[in-house]
């Protein structure tokens, strides 16, 4: 089968010929790929951000956003049958460790990362995952549509769930950046509360999306941005500001961004959060991080997405153009998110 392999860190990948995945367990599961998300996760990935952490063992698989067909199942899985249309959490848990028991799937003790750890992901024709990461879908819904739901998706959907009590009519949440996390984010904003949803991006174009979507208000990133918050909230700024960016001194800006006892959620990564002790004492203002998300997370938001109530804006890339989607990515050419359909 096709996939796309990474050989060495601050490289490109390449388009490999590599066998098929097997079965290896009771609750193994094989997926036919109808579609693998293009993460910024995975240039951080080439980058080398991932490598101490992880430690995969090269060439390997990326892909860690991914739905299509059950092609074959191990002999302890009832909860999916071949033939069924999945989406699956990107990180499959144990359920066994008290992480799990809690319902805290990203912190299981003994979970794996198909796509960052040292397990193949799903940018190739087929992926081994377990019965536990596989979330059934209706049999119609076509998996290049959803398949960044599985990572960008849930990881939007589960900040802002957090959020939500903080979020009551009056309030305000702040989006910072409203790409292929944010228009997600965006969205489970205006389907789970009634906060008034500011938006701040540098393009005007993923502005002008976000007003289609459920922004109430949009604010271009220009330097001016902070005080265009502050003069939309009464010169306090937002009840939350979710930072989607976290990057480039964005991290920086989000805080500013904060009211006091509010709370800033960061989702992205990559810069370094530099505040004074005594504006966390005198201003009783939070910092929140987010991984990803919980598998009932994932289906909550499939509930959501099966409605029509969030849309993933894609574009989609034939596997073998995965470094076309990659550079585009990285150039900044793509509003909402990539899609690989093998």
């Amino acid at each position: 089968m096709k996939a796309v392999r990474v050989h060495g860190y601050h490289t490109d990948p390449k388009i490999d010929d590599v066998p098929e995945p097997t079965l290896s367990g009771p609750l193994d599961v094989i997926v036919k790929v109808g579609g693998a998300g293009v993460c910024r996760t995975d240039l951080h990935i080439l980058e080398g951000q991932w490598a101490e952490a992880m430690g995969p063992d090269l060439p390997y698989v990326i892909g860690h956003e991914n739905a299509g067909w059950v092609h074959e199942i191990g002999a302890g899985v009832t909860n999916v049958s071949v033939g069924d249309t999945v989406i699956l959490h990107p990180q499959p848990s144990c359920g066994l460790c008290l992480a799990c028991r809690a319902g805290h799937d990203m912190q299981c003790e003994n979970a794996f990362f198909p796509g960052l750890s040292n397990n193949d992901g799903g940018m190739a024709e087929y992926l081994r995952t377990t019965a536990r990461a596989c979330v059934k879908l209706r049999p119609e819904t076509n998996p290049a549509d959803v398949a960044a739901l599985a990572d960008a998706g849930i990881t939007a959907y589960h900040a802002v769930r957090k959020a939500v009590p903080d979020l009551y009519p009056g309030t305000t949440a702040v989006v910072q950046g409203a790409g292929g996390l944010g228009h997600i984010g965006i969205q489970a904003l205006a389907a789970l509360t009634a906060t008034r949803i500011i938006v701040v991006d540098r393009n005007p174009d993923a502005l002008a999306l976000a007003k289609q979507i459920g922004a109430d208000e949009t604010v271009i990133s220009d330097g001016t941005h902070i005080d265009a918050v502050k003069d939309l909230t009464g010169g306090v700024g937002a009840n939350v500001v979710f930072d989607f960016v976290a990057e480039g001194g964005a991290e920086n800006d989000a805080w500013q961004m904060t009211a006091p006892a509010g709370s800033q959620y960061i989702i992205g990564y990559g810069g370094e959060l530099t505040i004074p002790t005594l504006e966390f004492v005198g201003g009783e203002k939070n910092i929140i991080g987010n991984i990803v998300g919980t598998y009932n997370d994932l289906a909550e938001l499939m509930v959501l997405a099966q409605a029509g109530k969030v849309t993933l804006h894609t574009r989609q890339y034939p596997l073998d153009a995965a470094l076309d989607a990659l550079h585009d990515l990285d150039a900044g050419r793509v509003r909402g998110r990539a899609i690989l359909v093998p």
